[in-house]
């Protein structure tokens, strides 16, 4: 059966499309798990010269794969479309993983095509410009029981979801400001939800300073500020500006004019988050992509997040929360989580996620949003719970968290329970894990798909279907060139999904610190006659 196209236009035909989705939902029970074609085009359609900033970003098109997973359900069938081709034994990982489901038939069911495009521009733009492979995926799903996945949703996926004739779960377009983060913090004001005190979008640098001098106004005690670009992820554009250096101008001591042009002049000596940037490069990106400035929240803090869905018929659900693991040089950037977050804030959190979950999906948004969090500890003050929580950010895409809690709800096929904000197995235990994008180390580099399925295979290291605990690995494809690795380490108590991870690392370490003759053979898998005659 082929497709329609719809040549009246992208602004017609989207919303056509989208009404098939929310009519899909309606008639077929378990759309995500159930008899539907999935495509799944893992795009980070995000400002490429802040991509580049994170090591690896090209491998993220692996950060999906989870969605392999979903094969399980013997009438499920995938397309999954990357830049360039992934490595066999990286599919192989995964459809091993698949319990009581035969490997053949999973692969069966799995179409993977590439664009063999090793260019900076999206993954979805390079499908764009390939009206035959375009053509390949539509011949390949059933138009009325499919529908299309991304990474995050621009106007490229919304095309290429037209020109599939397929509709796209995923956020309309237009509604992307409300994931910026001065649109984020217009949410938390609608919803009611605690936030810093801080600005609106500013477009210049004068209008940042002036923002930050009416900020310093309200609050004279600050002693420092965060000034973030719009469109910045995964703190990546995020810098810290430290008010200390300039008390000669605080508000009680100068004038606004006087403020105004110490912050401006203090703004070069930002210290910023991103690898490598600069107060000149940050600057030029404030009119494109706009800024705003927030107060610093001191003391003893943590970063907890909540994950949220919207289906496409505009109901609300919780899906998760974690406590987040940040770095860099002011504490952040992301790097990795554990779930649940921890019980003294995680049913708070679900309250203020529900409250800005209903807040966009009155707005039409749909499929994730992740809300991020500040938690700071206020012990013994009466009548005022032991932690603060106040957002700081809305992503209206798939995160850092969403690969790992997707893995597990799959491999597990358990259930979020609400009530205590634990997940639960079909065997009833209740799960836990860390999670990271960032197990980063030279002595990694050089390691192939294939070292490391051997060192898995070796230590013992793999998801371990009848405990339901063990490590599962993503971003492999990073390991050799940035001796980088994603995994998330499950366990049924928190302390072993940390006896898991530290199991890993620690093999991972011995593996590369040396590899003396008897670990070379091992790795290579080669008779020792084949060798000598090598």
């Amino acid at each position: 059966m082929q497709t329609e196209f719809f040549p009246s236009g992208m602004q017609e035909a989207f919303p056509q499309l989208q009404q098939r989705l929310r009519d899909l939902w309606r008639s077929v029970e378990a759309l995500e798990t159930g008899d539907a074609d999935i495509i799944v085009v893992p795009s980070l359609s995000l400002d490429q010269r802040e991509l580049q900033k994170i090591d690896g970003f090209h491998h993220y098109e692996e950060r999906l794969l989870f969605s392999l997973i979903r094969l399980q359900n013997p009438r499920t069938r995938l397309v999954y479309v990357t830049s360039q081709p992934l490595h066999p034994s990286v599919i192989d990982y995964y459809l091993q993983l698949l319990p009581g489901i035969p490997f053949s038939h999973a692969r069966d069911r799995l179409l993977l095509l590439s664009t063999y495009d090793s260019s900076l521009n999206p993954l979805s733009q390079k499908i764009l410009d390939r009206p035959r492979l375009i053509a390949r995926i539509r011949q390949a799903v059933r138009p009325d029981r499919c529908f299309m996945i991304c990474y995050n949703s621009t106007t490229a996926e919304q095309n290429l979801a037209v020109q599939l004739g397929i509709p796209l779960y995923a956020l309309d377009p237009g509604l992307l400001k409300w994931g910026t983060k001065g649109g984020s913090r217009q949410i938390f004001a609608e919803a009611n939800v605690p936030h810093p005190d801080g600005s609106e979008s500013v477009w210049s640098v004068n209008e940042l300073a002036t923002a930050a001098a009416e900020l310093w106004k309200r609050q004279p005690d600050l002693k420092r500020m965060v000034v973030k670009l719009n469109e910045g992820f995964s703190g990546e554009g995020n810098a810290l500006l430290d008010l200390r250096p300039i008390q000669e101008s605080a508000p009680d001591r100068a004038n606004h004019s006087a403020q105004v042009k110490a912050l401006t002049e203090q703004f070069p000596d930002l210290r910023f988050e991103g690898k490598g940037e600069t107060w000149d490069n940050f600057s030029q990106r404030i009119p494109e992509m706009g800024a705003i400035v927030e107060a610093f929240l001191e003391g003893e803090k943590r970063s907890p997040s909540v994950q949220g869905r919207i289906t496409p018929l505009g109901e609300v659900e919780i899906l998760s929360t974690h406590d987040q693991i940040l770095g860099g040089p002011t504490g952040q950037i992301y790097l990795g989580c554990r779930f649940p977050a921890d019980e003294a804030y995680r049913l708070t959190l679900q309250d203020l996620g529900m409250r800005i979950g209903r807040n966009l999906a009155e707005k039409g948004a749909i499929e994730r949003f992740a809300v991020d969090f500040v938690a700071v500890h206020q012990p013994n003050q009466p009548k005022k719970p032991e932690w603060d929580v106040q957002a700081i950010e809305i992503n209206l895409r798939k995160g850092g968290t969403t690969h790992p809690f997707m893995t597990l709800k799959f491999l597990t096929n358990g259930r979020y329970d609400s009530s205590s904000g634990l997940f639960y197995s079909q065997q009833g235990r209740p799960k836990y894990y860390i999670a990271t994008d960032n197990l980063q180390k030279d002595q990694y580099r050089g390691l192939l798909p294939n070292d490391l399925m051997d060192i898995i295979a070796h230590h013992q290291l793999h998801f371990d279907t009848s405990t339901e605990t063990g490590t599962v690995f993503h971003l492999i494809g990073c390991l050799s060139e940035f001796g980088k690795l994603g995994l998330t380490s499950i366990g049924n108590s928190p302390q072993q999904a940390e006896d898991v991870y530290k199991k890993l690392t620690q093999a991972m370490d011995e593996e590369t610190r040396s590899l003396p003759e008897a670990n070379i053979n091992r790795h290579l898998r080669l008779p020792m006659s084949w060798r000598e005659q090598c």
